[in-house]
């Protein structure tokens, strides 16, 4: 339980509103109420509470479309929603696209407690941000999260980023390691300055000394004026070295002399030139297996690690895949000028039971190409399918289904006995006049399964009789 933490309850019943202050306040919750979804949206362009709990049937705007609205708005702020019984499977909907949970009325006081203590810990909703972070909004709406090993990390990147220590992000490609090195740039005391972010892996080697240092005019053939590195145009603010685990043995101990010595030299110079910048890394490679092989050099390493964050696949935090979805749609379809506003249930099942092995990217490429493609305000399981590039399921009726079961049936048994009648309905408990019916009902020719003397199957069309038995039915 987190004591303090400011609750939103949403309800038009003043009974039950004051029944609940009562029990939240006693339990130690900063408890404030309101009597529609308007009066709550309100609420929270003043002030975002740590959750919000609503009813499901409200005057104007329901609980549901304050869901939305919630989600849109606070992509991560915990939702509950209380529900009588004809308004369940919408619950169950809206916990499926990102809701915590639901409780049935009349609910147990207990329970109500457990559920509430479950949201708050396992959202960063209502947590102390570091300095020039405010509220911890700015961490909600950049990195999105409700999970518990997410919240761990955050929790962790909240506390560096007032602080000017170098920090080693670690994790999967996907995984949003720059992302989460620009909200520790704007939630630092170095926010206001630049942040440069540079992939050591996608630029050649001759020529990430020149990016990252500068070079003076002559240095090199081409080098036709002077240019200021990357690691210089960050003067003040943060430099951003994505999989510095790729970078050259010879440039490692160039890179160390900078974090040392605070001064970058130039190619081509005999002057030093001062800086001042807070270094930030990342490396999907396990970086003590390269000093192991004598990739990487140890001395950097503990300059660069003085701070290790490692963030998880989306697979091991897949409670965040709905409201990650739900999130990059309705941004997604801003762009797009499309009118989205969510998934169908199945697809959003499908979703969240996908392997993701690219990440939270691979997560935005097939919810933009469902934007880019949508045709209708639901997204539906089909367009899911496509651009996860999975088999589409075929859903056939009952009745459907078991006409596919008898014909597929019926074809096995004249396979089996050659296609003569009386053996595949004596195999099949029937008698000849039934299982003729059956055949005829299906449009199946017994003669077509029938061997001709070399014992292959006959693929005659209908009425060509070629090399048939007589029938001994």
């Amino acid at each position: 339980m987190k004591s303090g933490a400011s609750i939103l309850l949403v309800d038009d019943d003043p009974d039950l509103l004051r029944l609940m202050t009562m029990r939240l306040s006693a339990a130690g919750y900063a408890v404030q109420t309101v009597a529609s979804a308007e009066a709550a949206l309100a609420q929270l362009a003043v002030r975002l509470p740590a959750l919000l709990i609503s009813d499901v049937r409200l005057p104007g705007l329901d609980g549901l479309q304050l869901f939305d609205e919630v989600r849109m708005r606070h992509p991560s702020l915990p939702f509950i929603l209380l529900t009588a019984h004809g308004t369940i499977p919408d619950a169950v909907e809206a916990t499926a696209r990102g809701a915590h949970a639901y409780l049935t009325k009349p609910f147990d006081g207990k329970e109500l407690l457990s559920k509430i203590s479950q949201a708050l810990n396992l959202s960063s909703a209502g947590a102390a941000g570091p300095a020039g972070s405010g509220d911890g909004g700015q961490w909600r709406r950049e990195l999105i999260s409700r999970s518990p090993r997410m919240a761990e990390v955050l929790a962790e990147a909240r506390l560096v980023a007032a602080t000017d220590a170098s920090v080693l992000i670690t994790g999967d490609s996907g995984t949003g390691k720059e992302l989460l090195a620009r909200a520790i740039h704007r939630a630092s005391p170095r926010a206001r300055k630049p942040f440069v972010a540079v992939n050591c892996g996608a630029i050649p080697e001759a020529l990430l000394e020149s990016e990252l240092f500068g070079h003076v005019k002559g240095a090199f053939t081409g080098a036709q004026g002077q240019r200021q590195g990357l690691i210089p145009a960050a003067q003040g603010g943060t430099v951003f070295l994505d999989e510095i685990g790729d970078m050259p043995l010879a440039l490692q101990v160039k890179l160390l002399r900078v974090l040392q010595e605070r001064v970058v030299r130039p190619v081509g110079s005999n002057e030093n030139v001062a800086v001042d910048v807070r270094v930030l890394s990342a490396t999907h490679r396990d970086l003590s297996v390269a000093m192991a092989d004598g990739q990487f050099r140890s001395d950097l390493y503990y300059r660069l690690n003085v701070v290790q964050l490692h963030l998880p696949a989306l697979a091991e935090r897949r409670e965040d895949i709905a409201l990650l979805a739900q999130h990059f749609l309705l941004t997604l379809a801003e762009r797009y000028r499309k009118n989205l506003n969510g998934f169908a249930p199945d697809a959003l099942e499908t979703l969240m039971a996908a392997a993701w092995p690219g990440n939270v990217r691979q997560l935005h490429n097939v919810v933009e190409q469902v934007c880019a493609l949508a045709t209708s305000p639901l997204v539906t399981l089909a367009q899911v399918q496509r651009a996860l590039q999975t088999p589409a399921l075929e859903v056939l009726s009952y009745a459907q289904a078991k006409q596919r079961f008898e014909r597929d049936y019926l074809s096995q048994l004249l396979k089996l006995t050659a296609g003569h009648v009386a053996d595949a309905a004596r195999l099949a408990d029937r008698n000849r006049t039934e299982f003729y019916r059956l055949l005829q009902k299906h449009d199946l020719e017994p003669q077509l399964f029938r061997e001709d003397g070399t014992g292959e199957i006959l693929l005659s069309g209908p009425g060509d009789k070629s090399g048939s038995n007589e029938s001994r039915t």
